[in-house]
């Protein structure tokens, strides 16, 4: 542990023979001599080294020894320094006790003792080395203490992600399990009673205008089941990276009054209407699927949300990007659920019950994103909410890697 520390060793004098003289007796393999010859050389190598021992002359010309150790003991850097004095004067002089007032650790008179010299000197050698060793162990277990603490905040880190990824899963579960349910109970309630029909022969239960309404009932079901299925399929494609986008070129004003269109009858159903502004066509290189999926999502999400007042759509080319907005006059969402509802299995708090695994704004975020585009919420409880898509007109590709043809074909027809 002490093999590899040197202690670095100063002596003072201002007579060249005596600082030769001096190194001769002291040095050693575990230490490096440094010589100054006045009180200012010494300094300066007192603030460029850290030395274990500082032996001074008194008497110097200039400052003498004992001005020289005042200064040592005023400087932060030096002021932890032992010092030894050594003097020719007769011993009557007083100049020991002066030493020792000055901050001296020992005072030698000349002519040295050879074998004093070399004790004293070897035990502050021995003391420094000893010191600094036990500073690295403490720097060493302070360091070793910093690890911990890094990895046990780690740990914490990995123990609040995995107890959040329990908590999503757990979520994820519970509302599959619900929003599965909804739609595989009223398939299945329709299934029972069509089977009590038949089992009494009832015919007329059959007739064509009750199978047209049983078709039409199945069908939301079943389009129910597909959009949840799809939902899912979908962040299994964002996380693996395999969500693809695939620009072609098309009227992104065409796509949305289409929309509307379509949507007209769910709009009159939620007791609602959606009003369309378009100026211009807006023509941009764009995934037409992609979207498509992302305005139904927000058109679905106003009617949902809209409190039964008109949805108002705007179409249109601005500062060189494509922009569509969809606002409702319902319910709004708060400054906190702004900051979540992008979020996986996030959905508005509300009196009203809402279906859906709350992953359409994440996965429709994701798909702008993959787009080079944005997507953004202005909102306030009880004022409605506006969200808007901006695009670049030619579609910035994000890296997505395409997902399997077959995917793409399922999601299409459904």
């Amino acid at each position: 542990m002490l093999s590899h520390i040197q202690a670095k060793l100063l002596i003072v004098d201002d007579l060249p023979e005596n600082l030769l003289a001096l190194e001769a007796l002291i040095k050693g393999n575990d230490r490096a001599v440094y010589q100054a010859s006045s009180a200012d050389q010494a300094l300066s190598l007192l603030l460029e080294h850290e030395f274990a021992l500082a032996i001074l002359d008194v008497q110097m010309p200039g400052m003498n020894g004992f001005e020289l150790a005042e200064l040592m003991r005023g400087t932060e850097k030096t002021k932890h320094i032992p010092i030894v004095f050594v003097s020719a004067a007769a011993r009557e002089m007083n100049y020991a006790f002066k030493g020792y007032e000055s901050g001296a650790v020992d005072f030698l008179h000349k002519p040295l003792d050879t074998h004093a010299v070399k004790s004293k000197v070897t035990v502050f050698v021995e003391l420094y080395r000893q010191r600094k060793a036990l500073d690295q162990q403490l720097q060493a277990l302070e360091r070793g203490r910093q690890e911990q603490q890094l990895l046990l905040e780690q740990l914490q880190v990995a123990r609040g992600e995995l107890e959040h990824a329990v908590r999503m899963r757990d979520d994820f579960m519970s509302i599959v399990s619900h929003e599965l349910r909804t739609p595989l109970n009223g398939l299945i309630l329709e299934t029972q009673l069509r089977k009590l029909h038949l089992a009494r022969d009832n015919a007329d239960a059959f007739a064509l205008d009750k199978m047209r309404a049983m078709v039409e009932r199945d069908e939301r079901q079943i389009n129910s089941l597909i959009r949840l299925i799809e939902d899912m399929l979908d962040v299994s494609r964002i996380r693996t990276g395999k969500l693809s986008i695939r620009p072609s070129p098309f009227d992104l004003a065409q796509l949305v009054s289409g929309l509307v269109e379509n949507f007209a009858a769910q709009a009159a159903a939620a007791g609602s209407s959606i009003e369309l502004t378009v100026n211009d066509a807006v023509e941009g290189v764009w995934d037409e699927f992609r979207i498509e999926q992302v305005i139904a999502n927000l058109l679905t999400n106003a009617l949902r949300y809209g409190a039964r007042r008109p949805v108002h759509v705007r179409v249109a080319a601005e500062d060189g990007m494509a922009c569509v907005e969809v606002r409702d006059e319902g319910i709004g969402i708060s400054p906190e659920n702004q900051q979540r509802i992008f979020q996986q299995f996030e959905r508005v708090s509300s009196k009203f019950s809402v279906a859906g695994l709350g992953l359409g704004l994440y996965i429709s975020e994701q798909i702008v994103q993959a787009h080079g585009g944005s997507i953004v919420v202005q909102s306030a409880e009880g004022e409605g909410a506006t969200f808007s898509v901006r695009l670049p007109l030619v579609c910035d590709v994000q890296g997505n890697a395409p997902e399997n043809e077959s995917d793409r074909q399922q999601a299409t027809s459904a």
